[in-house]
């Protein structure tokens, strides 16, 4: 007979199983030698609640409490610290499918923002023991020091299949009530996505410019020496990824940084030649503000959109946006 655990596994990957409130999808006995290792009595228990009842039990690395936020997944297998630190994850529960997350730690550069912006962190298996030569710190710590909640010891894939038919969801982690109906009644309660402007909350105070080349092995960052015809370009930061301004200077541009909200008179007073809208976290259709100065920007200068600002670039020409 199949212990009970694989039983719900393999029968869901046939078929989707309808969980109530109730219904743990409880840790395999299959352990990794990391997880034997680290001893039953040593780990934290954590738990995620999904907002229609569905429930994951697993353990707690990283800072410990509570995490609300809409659950998503990410299918890389490495740049888990530039995942981390990436803006557009503001507000949301990132799950990695790749197995085995932490491997080689985390250092100083490998940074996509100033500090990890996700509400909390969802893993097969957290690496306590990682191995490189740029590693700083382990990447429980790093999560720690930010205050991000993490959870390890789940079935991240079953995890993934699910979110993926269901569609996300707002969900929560706890490491301090294991109360399934108290958890889901707060996962519910959550006000979600839609309608908020995010981009407030990770969007820069002030303009400065942005000189940072691409990473060499030996050197790390450096400061491309540019020509005299350099392009002049304005970037509005609604949630910008730091290696998107490394590159816009390896190509030989002038940049400069401004805040999601600067008037669209006081960037064509800059003169630039072109302007990018970064990525960025949410819902577009809030931020007003940014639709306004792009709708004032069209046919003055081009204009590039990446995934935020290329939806708010749609919403600016008339077009309409909705949630996948």
């Amino acid at each position: 007979m199949p212990k009970k655990s694989e039983f719900v596994i393999r029968n869901y990957l046939k078929k989707p199983v309808e969980r109530k409130a109730s219904t743990v999808n409880r840790e395999p006995d299959n352990l990794s030698s990391y997880n034997r290792g680290m001893g039953r009595n040593k780990k934290k228990k954590a738990i995620l609640v999904l907002a229609d009842g569905t429930a994951f039990e697993g353990y707690s690395f990283g800072a410990e409490g509570e995490a609300i936020g809409e659950v998503v997944f990410n299918t890389s297998i490495t740049g888990y610290q530039e995942i981390l630190t990436d803006p557009s994850y503001r507000g949301q529960i990132v799950t990695m499918t790749y197995s085995q997350i932490g491997n080689y730690g985390v250092n100083s550069e490998d940074i996509e923002s100033k500090r990890p912006w996700m509400a909390a962190f969802i893993v097969k298996e957290a690496c306590p023991y990682p191995s490189n030569w740029r590693m700083t710190q382990d990447i429980g710590t790093y999560l720690k020091r930010y205050g991000i909640v993490g959870i390890y010891g789940i079935d991240t894939r079953t995890l993934t299949r699910y979110i993926r038919e269901k569609g996300s969801m707002e969900s929560i982690i706890s490491t301090d009530d294991m109360d399934i109906a108290r958890l889901l009644r707060r996962a519910k309660e959550s006000p979600g996505l839609i309608g908020r402007d995010l981009v407030k909350e990770v969007t820069c105070d002030s303009p400065y410019k942005w000189k940072e080349g691409p990473w060499n092995i030996g050197v790390g960052y450096g400061s491309k020496v540019g020509t005299k015809d350099r392009i002049k370009v304005i970037v509005y930061d609604y949630g910008i990824k730091y290696n998107i301004l490394r590159n816009l200077v390896d190509v030989d541009c002038e940049v400069t940084v401004v805040p999601a909200s600067m008037p669209a008179d006081e960037v064509l007073g800059l003169k630039p030649d072109g302007i990018v809208l970064s990525n960025g976290p949410g819902d577009p259709s809030p931020v007003t503000y940014a639709i306004e100065n792009v709708r004032h920007l069209v046919g003055k200068k081009p204009i590039l959109g990446i995934c935020l600002g290329h939806q708010i670039l749609a919403l600016a020409l008339g077009g309409k946006t909705y949630k996948l």
